[in-house]
């Protein structure tokens, strides 16, 4: 996918691994200047692996982010990235993130066996990181917290702490204390997170009132602008397509 000076790519990860991977995905700013661009909080754990032409290859890891944040992609560089459900911090990566809430960290240079080598060709990098992510994916996930995602994500983060715990047989407190331990945040705000990003679509398509469980306009207007740092209807604007999320979801 083009956009305007960026490129844009994304991969779905195999079968066998979906639970914990959502997408690989790229993008190449190949062009000679820098786009200024706002990412916001979608409620996945991004690991990037950077090559640009002014430094030297590196990878990191985005914990959650609760606000949007202003960046520069700059000239000539290339991103490759894995985006995790969040299971994965416990299961695969085996490391909190509680301490990078809106901080990236960096990772070692040669994660997962990875090297400036395989920034050349997308499949090949995709192939790679399926391959390697399966072979470590040896351990069963406890069940009330698979329930307990599943019901997250298949609801968009609409179900209340207080449903989810009745689902799931988890007192509400032990869950906060989970998140908060491993993800840095709360079950409720990330609920929030997820049900802000599904609204995405909608606000795109210049719906601009309330589709995802929100109580009323006013509470649909009030976290929008929490979590983009601007109202719906400047969202779907999206002024010099500078909401990178907007820029890959499909037209309809």
């Amino acid at each position: 996918m083009l956009t305007s000076e960026l490129e844009y790519k994304t991969i779905k990860p195999d079968p066998s691994i979906s639970y914990f991977v959502e997408s690989f995905w790229s993008i190449n700013n190949s062009s000679d200047t820098g786009k200024e661009i706002i990412v916001l909080p979608d409620g996945r754990i991004d690991v990037f692996f950077t090559c640009s032409s002014t430094e030297p290859f590196h990878i990191v890891i985005l914990g959650l982010e609760t606000e949007p944040t202003k960046v520069v992609f700059p000239p000539h560089r290339i991103i490759f990235a894995i985006s995790f459900k969040l299971l994965a911090i416990e299961y695969l990566l085996d490391m909190p993130i509680a301490d990078i809430i809106n901080q990236a960290k960096r990772l070692p240079d040669n994660f997962w066996g990875f090297s400036q080598n395989d920034m050349f060709d997308f499949d090949a990098f995709c192939s790679k990181a399926n391959k390697k992510i399966s072979e470590l994916l040896k351990v069963d996930i406890d069940n009330r917290k698979q329930q307990l995602f599943d019901l997250i994500y298949s609801s968009n983060g609409s179900m209340t702490v207080k449903e989810l715990s009745e689902k799931v047989f988890w007192s509400s407190r032990q869950i906060n204390r989970y998140f908060n331990q491993q993800f840095g945040l709360t079950l409720k705000c990330y609920c929030n997170i997820l049900r802000f990003r599904a609204s995405f679509q909608q606000i795109k398509e210049g719906k601009l009132f309330p589709e995802q469980n929100f109580s009323d306009q006013a509470h649909f207007i009030k976290e929008v602008k929490k979590l983009a740092g601007v109202i719906p209807k400047e969202l779907s604007k999206n002024k010099d397509d500078r909401f990178i999320q907007f820029l890959t979801l499909p037209l309809k």
